[in-house]
């Protein structure tokens, strides 16, 4: 049998739910366990990998929506297998947990025809850099300071990570002062060279996002994430229009005409997207497309393993995001994970596919369906 005779065989989905080693939160949701969902779609002897972070109601729609509308596909022809998907979900809604499902199936297949082809699945999406940027993400609002200390320090002084992120706007934007002082905190632990970035994750109103960065403006913050709800176009701009920092936001985008708008509104500096939430790889390389025919750079939001190689074959590359969280999970998960040290990760250039191996004996204890 050929790679362009195999079809697909079998879909198994299972969902994980992983306790966090610590409280965390941001400026408008606090969490204490995450949970991954993970899509296994298998062709003669390969099985390709795909997995998301959501609700473990993800796994249902996997199999009661998405299965029969893969099976027995062309392995090769994953866009058809994408828009199929999508279709066959019209009534159900493509936002949410739908659409992180379709994301987990589209990023297993590509997993899939990789290991099929027997190459790395940069080099059948095209690579453009071998080295990807990162920026270490983490700095919750539920830290202490000693926590913060300990996580930055790590970051920039012993990985040499030269750019790093930490959560503000904590409960809703009600005690910015504390804001302020955090951020005075992570620019002495990281020093004057490493980039500082911030997340609000949308807990500001439109004046007090700006009136945040007015008192910061010596710490020299580059990035603004979310100052306002990502829903608020004219918000983003408008913060956007009156602050120092780069202003990003992207991350709940479901579909190409969400991104679409987010550019045509000049609402961000930056685009951010999710192939575990915006429908996958293919998706994702759309996105870019819309991205760069703005002229704007495209930074992959979290799960830096699922984003890796993907990100190395789009030309208007940004950075990823080195999220804590997920990059915990995903070490725990997979072998084959990747190291950040000096700021980038190099996808393995003789790997297939992703690059990973799922531990699936190891992590029985975490399955909750």
């Amino acid at each position: 049998m050929t790679v362009t005779d195999g079809v697909v065989q079998s879909v198994t989905v299972g969902s994980y739910t992983v306790p966090t080693d610590a409280p965390e939160g941001d400026g408008t949701l606090a969490w204490d366990a995450t949970t991954i969902v993970i899509v296994q779609i298998g062709c003669d002897v390969q099985v390709g990998t795909g997995w998301t972070y959501g609700p473990a109601a993800c796994a249902a729609v996997v199999h009661d929506l998405l299965t029969p509308v893969v099976m027995g596909r062309p392995v090769t022809d994953i866009t058809g297998a994408w828009e199929a998907m999508v279709k066959a979900i019209r009534n159900a809604g493509r936002e949410g947990m739908i659409g992180y499902a379709i994301s987990a199936v589209d990023i297993a297949l590509w997993d899939l025809k990789a290991r099929l082809l027997q190459l790395p699945l940069q080099s059948l999406l095209g690579a453009v850099r071998q080295d990807v940027p990162v920026y270490g993400s983490g700095g919750f609002t539920t830290y202490e300071d000693a926590q913060l200390q300990r996580q930055f320090g790590h970051w920039v002084h012993e990985q040499g990570i030269p750019r790093v992120k930490m959560k503000i706007g904590q409960s809703w934007g009600t005690n910015s002062a504390r804001d302020l002082a955090r951020m005075h905190q992570a620019r002495r632990i990281i020093g004057e060279d490493v980039e500082l970035y911030v997340d609000a994750n949308g807990g500001y109103t439109r004046a007090q996002a700006i009136r945040v960065m007015q008192q910061v403006a010596d710490l020299d913050i580059r990035w603004y994430e979310e100052p306002v709800s990502s829903d608020d176009l004219d918000g983003l701009r408008e913060v956007r229009n009156q602050v120092l920092p780069d202003v990003a936001a992207g991350e709940y985008g479901y579909d190409l005409f969400y991104f679409r708008r987010m550019c045509a509104d000049e609402a961000v500096d930056c685009l951010q997207a999710d192939a575990s939430r915006c429908g996958g790889i293919t998706e994702w390389l759309r996105v870019a497309a819309v991205a760069a025919s703005y002229n704007l750079q495209l930074s992959g939001h979290c799960a830096p393993h699922l984003h890796a190689q993907v990100a190395a074959a789009i030309p208007n590359l940004r950075h990823l995001e080195w999220f804590h969280d997920h990059v915990r999970i995903e070490s725990m998960f997979f072998d084959g994970t990747l190291d950040p040290t000096g700021g980038t990760i190099t996808p393995h250039p003789g790997a297939l596919g992703n690059g990973l191996t799922l531990k699936f004996d190891d992590i029985q204890q975490y399955r909750v369906n």
